[in-house]
């Protein structure tokens, strides 16, 4: 009895450490978040940047399109002034349907804001555009105003476009401009395969 309560506890320790180093290996690929802002800004040439407050409301911002399959897990917000809720909109490029539309406070002029969102998943080649509504933004252009060329691929994510539509309403920007862009506004994409 007592050689096979040995081998039991054996077998029963081998079992367990094979079972808990097979835990530790998870081949789950790991991707990194990235956020494709400072990117677009550097491929695009647009370092001349001129603040406007109370300037007039708009719904604005960039048309994108992954190059993966992944998750957008965060908003980015930055503003020449304070404002304690911002409307940011994600929307299929497509049906032009909101797919998420979030709040976010901007407590302190000139400092980044990140919302923490729950995911929202992102098909890849697919496009959306991510807009937020404001009377205060940074303009940011190239010094001599020329276009930017479109796409711009950022990391993995392809910025399409600035979009841009007047008044308070949430709607879906019509107007399209090349030669600057209106933010700071931006996301935290994380490729999920």
């Amino acid at each position: 009895m007592r050689a096979f309560k040995t081998i039991f506890t054996i077998i029963l320790t081998a079992a367990l450490a094979i079972s808990c180093s097979s835990d530790d290996k998870d081949n789950t690929p790991k991707f990194e978040t990235e956020n494709p802002l400072a990117a677009y800004y550097t491929a695009t040439g647009f370092s001349t940047v001129t603040n406007f407050v109370n300037s007039g409301d708009y719904e604005f911002g960039l048309a994108f399109t992954p190059t993966v399959k992944g998750k957008i897990k965060a908003i980015t917000l930055k503003l020449p002034a304070t404002n304690p809720s911002v409307r940011v909109t994600i929307w299929d490029y497509t049906s032009k349907a909101v797919l998420r539309s979030e709040t976010l406070n901007v407590a302190t002029a000139d400092v980044e804001v990140k919302k923490e969102i729950s995911e929202l998943a992102l098909d890849k080649d697919k496009k959306y555009l991510i807009t937020m509504n404001s009377n205060d933004w940074y303009k940011k252009n190239k010094a001599d105003l020329t276009n930017a060329t479109y796409p711009v691929t950022a990391g993995k994510i392809k910025i399409e476009e600035y979009r841009w539509i007047s008044g308070t309403a949430q709607i879906f920007p019509t107007n399209v401009s090349a030669n600057y862009n209106a933010g700071d506004l931006s996301f935290d994409f994380q490729q999920t395969e």
